[in-house]
């Protein structure tokens, strides 16, 4: 008589579930694999063309001994909806064994919910045992792969009742916890592995306040140490550790293809190698609509490196509970890029996205927005249209960091809106003012103008380094200006009133580009293209420059004072802005009569033709710059006249 059969014979049989359990847990794996293998066979029978999939590693994973399992793709084929496969007889046999050594611990069980589950699986098994034609109809396919629960309930929703069945009963038999772990027959050295795990799970297990889920199961089957988490509640959503030697290898599984894809990001920056492209879909959960599934491996230099793994792995899993719901709340504020980098951000930071949830989700921001000033904000308006991309997912990220705070520290939901508002008001005050990206941008002009000057005055248009890192600096400046173009842009494109700034930087930017041009044409001159400059020339051309710069400094200038002026500005103040327009007015006017001298020389003094082409080029390209901070000057008047009236009339309303 064998110990398994003493120790029921002695009336203990309970002592045989953890066993039992196991076998059952693997016979799980086993007929997903199966179910897997099945529908792959099926979408290739129908598109012939299609490549085939590489279910070699899910193979190895679910420790199957069935290789003719992974030729059943080849193997089938479909005519008049019928899937012919010749192997069916041997799958039905192998569906059928393991669903039974699924449901081996609820035998003897008066629990009625394991009874109806016991006749559900003799139901499959008479089902199975008639499957001997090697033909499944539309019918039987979904019958047996369907993942729509209804008034039949399919095969595949069996496997999952009796999977979720299986790990109450785990939870319930075990009587030792490894820092809230659900353990049974581990190793000395399994220990240390699932505290681990706890470790890091544990950290962030506050995250998701009272919302079911997280709890954790780990055992020994053989060499492989076994851990697996109970994410949420859903039947599609699973997520199982093995670990055997120093490899550790994830499954996951995911309804949306979005999550997973967040979670295969995560998990890559502990060093997640994922199977194949590092995602695979499978029709049949989901109410029909296909699922995504994963395999991820760690390969480890040591123990401790698997602890740092195992602990990575444990403080990520909170971020996926409701991890949808909460990106379709974001997504109600901004674009959908946006709401994930926002849920990534969040994530890092260990702060989540459940307590901005519970305290209130987009509806916070949508009170915050409609207390505000309506110059702010309109009916309609989306937060990225108007902070643009950049605001908008910084004031985010920090008003879910701070619900999560202010949510664990049981402060009222009421508080968590007053916070944002202030918040948002914050972040707005940032970027009302108009003038803010116009500033920056002129401040770049500035910089290149700067740039050239102090190149002529310490001769560079004969040094070929300086001027090419001067040509590289001025390169990465205008890059930046035409990124601050761009986001006046995003502003522009979700708000009218950004319009007439819009035209202003662009007409700005036209000077950036010009200066931008002349610094590169100054690096053509140093590689020994400046024959026949005197001391005359190059006195012109430090003049041009000079009063190039002077133009680009009261730019700036004007538009410090202009974001400044209303109907109430002291008459100095409007004194300022406008002696500064009419200086730009009058340098542009001088660098043409300027321009024209520079040439003059050039054409009296360089002979060479390549000196001489690039030495007019340089200077025209100076010219043209003013010419733009010219155009910009009166833009800006008419601007800050139009809205000095407009403030007027409203104080006089």
């Amino acid at each position: 008589m064998e110990k398994v059969d003493v120790v029921a014979a002695l009336g203990q049989s309970k002592l045989l579930l953890p066993g039992r359990i196991k076998g059952a847990l693997a016979a799980n794996d086993r007929l997903k694999f199966a179910l897997t293998a099945l529908q792959a066979a099926a979408a290739h029978a129908t598109d012939g063309a299609a490549p085939l999939a590489d279910l070699r590693r899910d193979y190895a994973a679910a420790h199957v001994n069935a290789p003719w399992m992974l030729e059943m793709q080849e193997a089938a084929w479909s005519e008049g909806g019928n899937l012919h496969l010749p192997e069916l007889p041997r799958l039905g046999k192998l569906l059928g064994d393991d669903i039974r050594l699924m449901a081996r611990p609820l035998e003897g069980s008066a629990n009625a919910a394991h009874l109806a589950l016991m006749a559900r699986v003799d139901h499959w098994c008479d089902w199975l045992d008639r499957l001997n034609a090697g033909v499944l109809d539309d019918a039987q396919m979904v019958a047996l792969t369907g993942g729509r629960r209804g008034e039949d309930n399919t095969f595949h929703i069996l496997v999952m009742d009796l999977h979720k069945s299986l790990n109450r009963m785990a939870a319930e038999m075990s009587d030792d916890t490894v820092d809230g772990a659900h353990v049974w027959q581990l190793d000395a050295g399994d220990r240390p592995r699932v505290a681990a795990f706890m470790r890091g799970l544990n950290r962030t297990r506050k995250l998701k306040f009272d919302h079911p889920g997280l709890d954790t199961a780990a055992t020994r089957d053989g060499a492989r140490l076994l851990i697996q988490n109970d994410i949420g509640t859903n039947d599609a959503h699973v997520l199982v550790i093995q670990m055997e030697g120093l490899s550790i290898t994830l499954t996951y599984s995911d309804l949306h293809e979005r999550r997973f894809a967040f979670f295969q990001e995560s998990l890559a920056e502990i060093g997640a190698q994922w199977s194949g492209v590092g995602a695979r879909r499978h029709a049949g959960l989901n109410a029909g609509v296909d699922y995504v599934v994963g395999t991820a491996r760690f390969d480890c230099a040591d123990l401790g490196a698997a602890d740092a793994v195992l602990e990575g792995l444990g403080s990520r899993i909170v971020f996926l509970i409701d991890w949808n719901r909460a990106r379709k709340r974001l997504n109600r504020l901004v674009a959908k890029p946006l709401s994930v980098a926002v849920l990534t951000e969040t994530a890092h930071r260990e702060a989540g996205h459940m307590g901005w949830l519970m305290a209130g989700a987009e509806q916070l921001v949508f009170d915050a927005m409609e207390a505000l000033s309506p110059d702010h904000f309109r009916v309609g308006d989306r937060l990225d249209g108007v902070l643009g991309e950049a605001e908008a997912r910084d004031f985010l990220t920090e008003a879910l960091v701070l619900s999560s705070n202010a949510m664990q520290a049981g402060q009222t939901a009421a508080l968590v809106a007053d916070q944002i508002r202030l918040l948002l008001s914050r972040h707005v005050g940032r970027h009302r003012d108009e003038f803010a990206l116009l500033g920056e941008h002129a401040a770049f002009c500035q910089a290149l103008a700067e740039g050239i000057r102090d190149a002529l005055a310490h001769g560079h248009e004969a040094d070929v380094k300086a001027a090419r890192k001067l040509s590289e600096r001025a390169k990465v400046w205008e890059r930046k200006a035409d990124h601050l173009v761009m986001r006046l842009r995003d502003q522009a494109a979700g708000n009218a009133r950004w319009l007439p700034f819009l035209r202003l930087i662009e007409c700005a930017d036209d000077a950036a580009d010009e200066l931008e041009e002349a610094v590169f044409v100054l690096s053509l001159i140093a590689e020994h293209n400046h024959h026949g400059w005197n001391d005359e020339l190059r006195a012109a051309l430090r003049r041009l420059a000079d009063k190039v710069l002077d133009a680009a400094q009261d730019h700036v200038k004007a538009l410090a004072v202009a974001r400044t002026l209303n109907e109430a500005s002291l008459a100095e103040d409007q004194d300022e802005f406008l002696a500064a327009c009419w200086r730009v007015v009058n340098a542009e006017k001088l660098c043409d009569a300027l321009t024209r001298d520079v040439r003059r020389l050039f054409v009296r003094h360089v002979s060479d033709a390549a000196a001489l082409s690039l030495g007019t080029d340089f200077a025209a390209a100076l010219e043209a710059s003013t010419d733009a901070l010219l155009r910009t000057g009166y833009a800006m008047r008419g601007l800050v006249f139009t809205r000095v009236g407009a403030n007027h009339q409203e104080r006089r309303a």
